[in-house]
């Protein structure tokens, strides 16, 4: 039986479950931004992920791009939220006053369908919000994605997870399963609390796992020790395992900043200095990297692309923002070059669009990830990418 399904938010999460649901379901991505919805009614993702877009061009999906909230809605069965929820440094919590608004508004004007929370939210915040609007209507589940590979990940996920002890929750579930690929994904139905708990927790030991493998990275560098060496022989232990373990200038991006921080800030309650210590070693990362490079005087140093990672078109939140403050409050002259910002105006910063411009301008080029273009200049590149791998 096919269901309607609504999709609010079209970044990685939203397009993601979007694609995978309508190989089952008629499927309408709901966004505020009417270019995102043309390209995407044009058949052009609007997130970089080359799996993703093969899987559009390829499948016989029964899906579409709208803004027209009402009449998307009307008839669903399930609408998923999958609003994007900065932290707010400022309220040291995330930023969840559209996805209060949006929630409110779709039951409003759909009397039986249930919302699915996929936006990141602070544990014990669907609870709230079912107290606050008086409502059974929803469930919150948990994505695990990785950027530039999120349908991917939706299809071949590691487990299922459904907050919400219930028929909704229940439903919902069963819906996952018919729409993945691998049957074999286990399914935990918990209370929503749990669920938003396993979220920050994961996130927050892969930002862990970040900041040990650059600490040791550290070490290396400052005693003159092959740190290649040291994490193969080290990650070799099934323990430990290969994985999550190229070391960078920092965790950053769209999720492990946001929710390590989120996480810091729930735990003020409990002991929690294992997860204080994450952000104070990212922080200590970037200030022991930036005195390496200043202490090699250059004149003009060359960021190479601002993205977190390889193969991705975002840079929120990127590790290389903190590079760049450090050189900026040392006098360093800083110019980027980057493909997918070349028109961006960021404050005290150069782009170049001309590869060789930049190449030839730059006395040091810093890139948080190596790729072909970039690897014959390596003798003025400086990075700490040593596997080729965000994985």
């Amino acid at each position: 039986m096919r269901n309607k399904i609504a999709v609010f938010g079209m970044g990685y999460v939203g397009c993601s479950n979007a694609l995978m649901l309508a190989k089952n379901n008629e499927v309408v991505l709901i966004d505020i931004d009417q270019n995102k919805i043309t390209e995407f009614n044009l058949g052009k993702l609007p997130i970089a992920d080359v799996y993703a877009q093969q899987y559009l061009d390829q499948e016989n999906l029964k899906i579409s791009a709208s803004s027209d909230l009402e009449e998307s809605i009307s008839e669903c069965t399930f609408i998923i939220l999958a609003l994007p929820t900065n932290f707010d440094s400022a309220r040291m919590k995330y930023d969840t006053d559209t996805l209060d608004e949006v929630a409110e508004k779709v039951l409003r004007l759909n009397s039986k369908a249930t919302i699915v929370i996929k936006s990141t939210v602070d544990i014990g915040y669907t609870e709230h919000l079912k107290q606050k609007l008086d409502t059974e209507r929803v469930v919150f589940s948990p994505e695990f994605l990785r950027e530039g590979h999120a349908l991917e990940d939706n299809l071949f996920p590691s487990r299922i997870i459904v907050g919400g002890i219930g028929e909704a929750a229940i439903k919902f579930s069963e819906l996952m399963k018919e729409s993945v690929n691998n049957s074999k994904a286990p399914i935990l139905i918990m209370p929503n609390s749990e669920a938003e708990s396993v979220k920050l927790f994961a996130n927050t030991y892969l930002a862990m796992r970040v900041a040990f493998f650059n600490e040791l990275d550290t070490f290396c560098l400052e005693n003159l020790i092959n740190t290649k060496d040291v994490i193969e022989g080290v990650s070799l232990d099934r323990r430990i395992g290969n994985y999550y373990n190229n070391p960078s200038f920092g965790f950053g991006g769209l999720c492990l900043p946001k929710d390590s921080m989120q996480l810091l800030q729930r735990a003020k309650n409990a002991p929690h200095s294992i997860i204080k210590a994450i952000q104070d070693s990212n922080n200590e990362r970037a200030s022991f990297l930036v005195n390496k490079i200043i202490s090699q005087k250059h004149q003009a140093v060359g960021i190479y692309k601002l993205a977190m990672k390889k193969g991705s078109d975002n840079s929120r939140d990127s590790s290389i923002f903190r590079i760049i403050d450090g050189m900026i409050e040392n006098k360093i002259n800083v110019i980027v070059y980057d493909e997918s910002h070349a028109d961006s105006h960021h404050e005290e910063l150069i782009f170049i669009k001309d590869f060789n411009e930049f190449t030839s301008k730059s006395d040091l080029i810093i890139t948080n990830r190596l790729d072909e273009k970039i690897l014959p200049f390596k003798h003025k590149v400086f990075s700490r990418d040593i596997f080729s791998s965000d994985e």
